[in-house]
């Protein structure tokens, strides 16, 4: 059941301005007179009465680069957990495109860095656009190979 003053709101009808004395919001239709805000169509959003805006307040943060390469790094000791896991087989050949099916690496990132950090104890196969040193020396010494693209 509805109560009445639930009634009043929805049987409410809408004030029609510009219709005239009788009205009450009739000639200027409850605008004042003259001015910016009397006028239609004009809106004064930030604007804190000659105050210095609140956007304009605060500093200027940050800086993206349109020609950022995002490079995904990924440590030695790191594939061998995913090995360990069973999330990576050694029969695969370990790229970019894998890791990013296997959600293992941020599908964004347009470059594969494999640093030196831990230990393989399995031989896999590594194609990656980027590796340090002692990543290629720990792979070349349990057997496996890295080929870096150019």
């Amino acid at each position: 059941m509805i109560s009445l003053n639930n009634r009043n709101k929805i049987n409410k009808t809408k004030i029609r301005v510009g219709r005239g004395i009788g009205s009450g919001k009739g000639k200027t239709s409850g605008r004042g007179v003259k001015g910016q805000k009397s006028r239609s169509g004009v809106a004064i959003k930030s604007f804190e009465g000659g105050q210095m805006p609140l956007y304009r307040r605060l500093p200027k943060r940050g800086f993206n680069s349109i020609n950022k390469n995002n490079i995904a790094i990924i440590n030695l000791n790191k594939i061998q957990s995913f090995i360990d896991k069973k999330n990576i087989k050694t029969t695969d050949i370990l790229n970019s495109d894998l890791l990013k099916k296997l959600k293992l690496i941020n599908r964004n990132s347009n470059k594969l860095k494999i640093l030196g950090t831990g230990d393989l104890k399995d031989k896999i196969n590594i194609e990656a656009d980027l590796a340090s040193k002692s990543a290629v020396e720990k792979l070349e010494k349990i057997g496996g190979s890295i080929q870096l693209k150019k």
